[in-house]
């Protein structure tokens, strides 16, 4: 319990604060398109990672299709897979139910993620899951019953304030990543990604941050292979 409390703690860190106040922007979005707050507060505790709530906004105010929306978003989330595979084995044990890992499995996005990993050392084996539960669960919630409370007055924020709110998850993500990253490819991918995404968004604007996370990413792993064979030669 005592490490569930300590994960709960994270509430008001940084990372959590930013999340909660990128939140608000997207409320307004919601708000803006007409979602009712009803399914504003459902897709903010189902689809746990802001930018394929987002995205699903985005296809209804462009009158995609169903199954448009649901590849959009289902490609999206991908994106979080190594970072389930990456953040599972610091945090199990021999003895943690496999239903247990795949509940807060749902938990993971980026903000819990990097959270997490930069402190995860510090917390012995036996209670990582706890501390993460406590985290995961209780940012989740904390988000929900924020956007339930602001639904019927965000509307009224100036949209310089919104989208500067909503702008500053971004910002904190490339950062967070960039420090938390432990290889060089790392580095390297984000460096390739953004020089190319600017290139790609002229070329294919719909697909433009898909191709530039493909090809920065092959690029990257192919440098960094390089880059060990030179350096061991």
């Amino acid at each position: 319990m005592f490490w569930f409390l300590k994960g709960m703690r994270g509430i008001t860190s940084l990372p959590a604060i930013i999340l909660m106040s990128a939140f608000v922007g997207f409320c307004g979005f919601a708000v803006e398109a007409g979602i009712p707050m009803g399914q504003t507060v459902f897709m903010t505790g189902i689809i746990w990672a802001l930018p394929g709530k987002v995205l699903l906004v985005g296809s209804i105010l462009a009158g995609a299709s169903l199954p448009t929306a649901f590849i959009a978003v289902a490609l999206s989330s991908i994106r979080l897979m190594p970072m389930v595979a990456a953040l599972i084995p610091e945090i199990r044990t021999e003895k943690t139910p496999t239903w247990l890992l795949l509940l807060l499995s749902h938990f993971i996005a980026i903000t819990a993620y990097v959270f997490t990993m930069e402190r995860i050392r510090d917390v012995p084996r036996e209670h990582r899951v706890a501390f993460f539960a406590g985290f995961g669960i209780t940012v989740t919630c904390a988000n929900i019953i924020l956007v339930a409370v602001i639904y019927s007055t965000v509307a009224n924020l100036p949209a310089m304030i919104a989208g500067a709110l909503f702008f500053l998850t971004p910002v904190y993500f490339l950062t967070s990543i960039w420090a938390s990253t432990r290889d060089r490819a790392g580095h390297i991918a984000m460096v390739t990604g953004l020089a190319l995404g600017p290139m790609f968004h002229q070329v294919a604007p719909e697909f433009d941050i898909l191709y530039a996370g493909v090809v920065g990413g092959t690029l990257a792993f192919f440098a960094d292979r390089l880059w060990k064979r030179r350096a061991g030669s």
